[in-house]
């Protein structure tokens, strides 16, 4: 194998020099080996600290990722089963139509119940009995199991409340348990006490494309107020509050955490092929796209759906991403602190890993 390291190193580097990039990390594992731990660039422009292996960034969606493998690990202690209906453990969400949603539905997209209320808050989606009694009280938007539509704030509380009802556990709790198994010990995180260490956020300037419009539904689900920008990500409420649609990461913990998922540490083996076997698919009823979803997981690359159909993973807002390939034995993260519309620095640096590995 050629020096993966210093390749990935190099491409990393020149993103940071051509100023397209402030600050980023780029980690990866082949065959539950570290094989890439790179991290370039700076963390805070104000006062130059550079970003280190176990610096934190809020990445947002990429943080779905673990919300989802803290409900597989409840499936595998038996605590769970895939088609136990959600009302079961949480008898408050069967109000309105939702009796018959099942914990596959809340986490393959499918369950109806993207929206956020109207006139939510940023206060309201820092505040967890505030967004539990918002999910009780909502309608589904299309009979649950029958289309799909990206839950992005909503999949957080609604699997996040599975997994504490059925744990009987605060999620904090239950991500200490994986990170320790990691061996990253608290570099996934919902809320943080201590947002200091944090990489700092930034928007990229917006491309002169003449403007563009957001589907109606996406808004309807998502008010621009709460749309991912550097500004909401660096709000000391947000940073703190225990929101796990996202989360304040770090790209070796999470390589680590999909590397578990291949090599049978973070759940067993026999778990593995729910993150990569398409659950539900479609046009997403939310955003518009094509879509294909694992069970809490993305399929395909950001950028190649087709072409990588059993890579697994999660994207953030700002461009993002962690995932695996189980065909090749590869996992990958790559998390940067410029949020921009696009996935090219992921692509760049994931091709580079592929590559490397073939």
């Amino acid at each position: 194998m050629p020096d993966v390291q210093e390749i990935v190193a190099d491409k990393a580097a020149e993103l940071v020099r051509s100023g397209g990039e402030r600050g980023l990390q780029v980690a990866a594992y082949v065959d539950g080996r570290p094989v890439i731990d790179v991290a370039a660039g700076v963390a805070d422009p104000a006062t130059g600290r550079a970003v280190e292996p176990g610096t934190l960034f809020y990445n947002w969606s990429v943080g779905k990722g673990a919300t989802a493998t803290l409900v597989h690990r409840l499936v595998d202690a038996g605590v769970l089963g895939y088609d136990t209906r959600v009302a079961e453990v949480w008898p408050e969400f069967a109000a309105r139509g939702k009796d018959g949603i099942t914990v596959r539905q809340a986490l393959d997209h499918s369950a109806g119940v993207p929206g956020l209320p109207a006139g939510v808050t940023v206060d309201d989606v820092c505040d967890w009995s505030r967004m539990v009694a918002a999910l009780e009280e909502a309608e589904p938007w299309w009979e649950p199991g029958t289309a799909v539509g990206y839950h992005a704030y909503t999949f957080g509380f609604l699997n996040g409340e599975i997994a504490r009802r059925a744990s009987g556990r605060e999620l904090s709790d239950l991500l200490t348990d994986l990170t320790d198994v990691l061996g990253f010990p608290g570099e996934i995180r919902f809320g943080t006490s201590d947002p200091s260490g944090l990489a700092v956020l930034e928007d990229a300037p917006m491309p002169e494309t003449g403007g563009f419009t957001l589907p109606e539904e996406m808004l309807r689900a998502v008010p621009m107020a709460l749309f991912p920008t550097a500004a909401l990500g660096s709000d000391p409420r947000v940073l703190a509050a225990d929101i796990p649609a996202g989360a304040k990461v770090s790209a070796r913990a999470l390589a680590r955490m999909y590397a578990g998922w291949l090599d049978g540490t973070v759940v067993s083996r026999d778990r593995a092929p729910a993150a990569y076997t398409e659950s539900s698919s479609g046009t997403d009823r939310v955003y518009g796209n094509p879509s294909r979803w694992g069970l809490g997981f993305g399929l395909g690359l950001p950028w190649e759906q087709e072409g990588a159909p059993r890579v697994f993973g999660m994207a953030g807002a700002g461009g993002s991403w962690a995932g695996a390939d189980p065909d090749r034995g590869v996992a990958m993260a790559v998390t940067r602190n410029v949020m921009s519309m696009d996935f090219e620095t992921v692509r760049v640096l994931v091709t580079a890993v592929l590559d490397a590995v073939r």
